[in-house]
């Protein structure tokens, strides 16, 4: 009963040794294939926090409505005050500051009374070190009718125009803040954070204008960033896709899914833009046009990119076209509210263009289209070429490898020819014979050597296969 016990325990050891080289194998199978998950983590992290983390504005261009020196004086105050995080100009009228705005030119303008006069109403005092020390010349019933920043009081005036003027100038000033949201509604945030202070020092509320809102049903006008996301997300994980399952395609047929398939992901897109969420109330074919072009782009750079990043190729295009694309595509934060990084790539990279083509095509009349429409296509054409160099990479593995295979077969017959002996003459092998055989008669010699040829040839075509397989 002991031996066997101790055979049986032998048996087990054997086998749980002979399992652990194949768990071993396994294991490092998949740290190998984690690698991918982690740096994803790690790109994801480095882009999002760093993109989004610490909004602050640089350079943001805002204006102040007027053509006064006060105007002026509190244009220069705020400015100073940045430090640069501002870029405060000044704008003539109200009908200017709309037009700039809705050229994307600035992202607030800030009228000091809304009622016409900037000059026409009392002082401006000090606005927590961003506002100017001085009165306006309205005030001139009372005392000096002329001031600094009067638009209709630079004289004395007398009898009921004087009272008139003192009357409108003793009434509080109605500040406006023009903003359009429909452009980037945190950046129209941040300017109402930064001017409300100042309209405060007027003794007044601040009344805040939105030129160009968003659609009714997209009140924050984010929804285009993302539509973005879902045509990204449809988009590059068909190239998962497309490169995997179809690697055994012709890299011709391959690209031509792809585009098939960007033209199936930019309807869906236009489907969830326009009648399944009325993101947008119109443009919707020049919505799709933009949409087609973007996904096209990803889909043949993902394609060209698979023929040499094989399994890296999903955390290719994650970094090209979520890491680096969605933080920068202007979609939650404008440029001028990232750093420098972020709001370079948004001068050029395709999700962008996408986002910004979209705004102007649907908010904003046009104004700079055409430039969102190159950078799409540029991102398309890079798509090409990308195609093109792969298939010439691909054609010629392929002529390298049919010449492997061919020097193969060659070594291989010479091997063969050299170690299969050649038949031995037919004379000789009849003399061999014994009388006995011979005299089975003609007939019967002939069937055996026939059988034995064909033995031979079967023995050394057996012997080709077993080399040209190893």
């Amino acid at each position: 009963m002991s031996t066997v016990r101790t055979s049986a325990v032998r048996t087990s050891t054997a086998r749980t040794n002979s399992a652990r080289p194949g768990h071993n194998a396994g294991l490092r199978h998949v740290l190998t294939h984690l690698i991918t998950p982690l740096l994803m983590c790690i790109g994801m992290g480095f882009a999002y926090l760093g993109a989004f983390a610490n909004p602050a504005p640089h350079h943001l261009p805002v204006a102040i409505v007027g053509s006064s020196r006060s105007a002026q004086l509190l244009a220069q105050s705020i400015n100073d005050k940045a430090g640069g995080d501002l870029e405060v100009r000044t704008v003539g009228d109200r009908s200017a500051a709309v037009d700039q705005l809705r050229r994307q030119e600035i992202f607030g303008a800030y009228v000091i009374d809304a009622r016409g006069g900037q000059g026409a109403h009392g002082r401006h005092g000090t606005h927590g070190g961003y506002g100017t020390n001085g009165t306006n010349g309205a005030l001139g019933g009372v005392g000096s009718s002329r001031g600094a920043g009067s638009s209709h009081g630079a004289g004395s005036s007398t009898g009921a125009d004087g009272a008139d003027e003192a009357a409108v100038g003793s009434a509080k000033p109605a500040p406006e803040l023009l903003v359009a949201t429909a452009g980037s509604d945190t950046s129209a945030s941040v300017v109402q954070k930064i001017f409300t202070p100042i309209a405060a020092q007027q003794d007044a509320p601040l009344k805040v204008t939105d030129v160009v809102p968003p659609a009714e049903d997209d009140p924050t006008g984010q929804g285009i960033f993302f539509l973005l996301v879902a045509i990204s997300i449809g988009s590059y994980a068909s190239v998962a896709v497309i490169g995997g399952a179809g690697a055994v395609l012709p890299l011709r047929l391959r690209a031509a899914l792809a585009i098939g398939t960007s033209f199936v992901v930019s309807l869906i897109g236009t489907a969830f833009a326009g009648p399944v969420f009325h993101l947008v109330d119109h443009g919707l074919w020049g919505l799709w046009g933009m949409a087609w072009l973007y996904s096209a782009g990803i889909l043949l750079i993902g394609t060209g990119l698979h023929t040499f990043l094989k399994r890296w190729t999903t955390l290719g295009v994650m970094a090209l076209f979520v890491m680096l694309n969605f933080t920068s595509s202007g979609g939650i934060f404008r440029p001028e509210m990232q750093n420098g990084f972020f709001a370079a790539l948004h001068s050029f990279w395709n999700g962008a263009g996408f986002v910004e083509g979209t705004r102007s095509h649907v908010y904003f009349d046009g104004y700079g289209l055409s430039r969102h429409l190159w950078t799409l296509a540029l991102w398309l054409a890079v798509g090409l070429l990308t195609v093109g160099v792969a298939a010439l990479a691909e054609k010629r593995w392929r002529t390298a490898e049919a010449e492997v295979v061919a020097n193969a077969a060659a070594v291989a017959a010479a091997a063969v020819a050299a170690t299969v002996p050649e038949p031995a003459p037919r004379g000789t092998a009849r003399s061999a014979r014994t009388d006995g055989e011979v005299g089975a008669g003609d007939g019967g010699s002939a069937e055996d050597e026939m059988g034995d040829e064909m033995g031979d040839e079967a023995e050394a075509e057996e012997e080709m296969e077993e080399a040209v397989g190893v």
